[in-house]
Formats: C-alpha cells, sequence, structure tokens
C-alpha cells in the first residue's frame, strides 16, 4: 500500500511535467502506473479530483485561446454525457478487464502517434464530429480513465497552436471530471480515504506543471514528447502482462 502510494505521487509529479509541458497526457502517465498497484476503479476515482483542479486552473490561465464557443461547448457537452456512461460501466466491469483496457488504449495511442503523426483534420468536418467524439472521449475517460486515444488525437489532428489546444482540451477534461467526481462519490467508488489520497495528489501534480512549462522552453518538443512514449511503452505492455 505504501509503496503504491509513493510511486502514484511520482507518478503525479510526471504527469504534471507532461501537462505542464503540452496541456494534457497525465492521465496516460498516473492511471496505467497506478493500476500497476491498484485496480482501475481505484486510480480513476483518485484521479478526478487533481483533473479538475488543474484543467480549471490550466484552462483559466489560456481562456483568451480558445476555439469558438459552439465547437467547445459541444465538445464539453459529448464529453459530460460519456462521462457519466463511462463511470457506470467502471463500476460494474471486472477490474482485470478494465486493466487490459487501459493498457490497450495506451498501446493504441502510441501506435497512432507513430503511425500518424502529421495527420490533419478539416476544422469544418471537426466542428460537425465533435459532439460524438466528445461522447466517446467522456465514455472512454469515464470507464478506463484514458480519453487520449480519441481526445489528444481529435485535437493534435487540428493543428492547434499550444494555447489553443491546452486551452479546449483543459475545457473537455473539467466537463467530464465535473461529472465523474458526484457519480464515482454515489456509486461508491469515490470513498473518503481515496478523496484524501486525491486531495494530496494535487500537491506534486501542481508541482510538476511548471517544470514541465520550463523544459518545453528548453528541450526539443520531439526528444520529450519520445521520452514520454517510451515510458507510456512499458508501463501498458507491464499493466496488460500483470492483468492476463
Amino acid at each position: 500500500m505504501v509503496e503504491g502510494l509513493m510511486v502514484a505521487m511520482i507518478a503525479f509529479a510526471l504527469g504534471g511535467i507532461l501537462k505542464g509541458a503540452i496541456g494534457a497526457g497525465t492521465p496516460v502517465i498516473v492511471i496505467p502506473l497506478m493500476s500497476i498497484y491498484f485496480d482501475v476503479p481505484y486510480a480513476v476515482s483518485v484521479f478526478v479530483l487533481p483533473a479538475l483542479l488543474s484543467n480549471i486552473w490550466q484552462g483559466w490561465q489560456y481562456r483568451h485561446a480558445l476555439l469558438d464557443r459552439g465547437f467547445v461547448i459541444r465538445l464539453a457537452i459529448g464529453a459530460a454525457i460519456g462521462a457519466l456512461i463511462g463511470s457506470i460501466l467502471l463500476a460494474s466491469l471486472p477490474s482485470d478487464f478494465l486493466s487490459i483496457t487501459v493498457g490497450v488504449l495506451a498501446l493504441c495511442y502510441i501506435g497512432f502517434r507513430l503511425a500518424k503523426p502529421d495527420w490533419q483534420l478539416d476544422y469544418g468536418l471537426a466542428s460537425r464530429i465533435v459532439l460524438p467524439v466528445g461522447v466517446m472521449a467522456g465514455i472512454l475517460q469515464g470507464a478506463a480513465g484514458i480519453s487520449a486515444p480519441v481526445s489528444m488525437t481529435f485535437l493534435h489532428a487540428l493543428k492547434l497552436s499550444r494555447p489553443q489546444f491546452i486551452a479546449t482540451i483543459s475545457v473537455l477534461f473539467s466537463s467530464m471530471a465535473m461529472v465523474q467526481l458526484p457519480t464515482l462519490t454515489s456509486l461508491g467508488v469515490l470513498d473518503g480515504q481515496r478523496f484524501l489520497i486525491s486531495m494530496a495528489a494535487c500537491i506534486p501534480l501542481f508541482l510538476g506543471m511548471p517544470v514541465g512549462a520550463w523544459l518545453v522552453r528548453h528541450v526539443q518538443p520531439k526528444v520529450f514528447d519520445r521520452l514520454i512514449m517510451i515510458l507510456l511503452f512499458v508501463i501498458a505492455v507491464g499493466l496488460i502482462l500483470e492483468s492476463l
């Protein structure tokens, strides 16, 4: 238990560095790593409060760079609906199945990033599909704690500037966390002990974010990105093997 919590705090610090650098990616590190020591529902429930607070904070910092209101509202509504569905699935699906799902989703994200690094999505088409994309991202985030294969891929494909990307994805993650927090509490997944750990996890996460913001100014983004992909691959494979 103690070792697992120490690893969890390190994971949140690493996730904070990643979030400070690119505005997202914290669950891609935290959920698989925590799921090795705990189960997926535990990891997802502990992650909710840090996700909510960090995204509100970062979203406010970059509010000037938000995309058009209609696009963002549809994305947020879809994500909230999906998060509700996903949270219910989280409480009912077997733990090993969820762990394997997290690992597979992480590998899918890596594979797509490597196979299609320059893929671009037309903004007009993105505006038409943003609601169902938000729903799918919310379901994945709610059920497995990782929406990156959908959410980050979708927004990356729009080739947004860093401020636009951070502002938009912060709204997406905030809307999901706002639904997850009361839903997981009512379902008994987020209990008092997990909430206290969730509060404690905010500290390393927020300490890591300024470090990430500094790194992105001094380290080539491609190098930073490749290191994260390698780390994620090792974690994902370990998680899958552990659950088989």
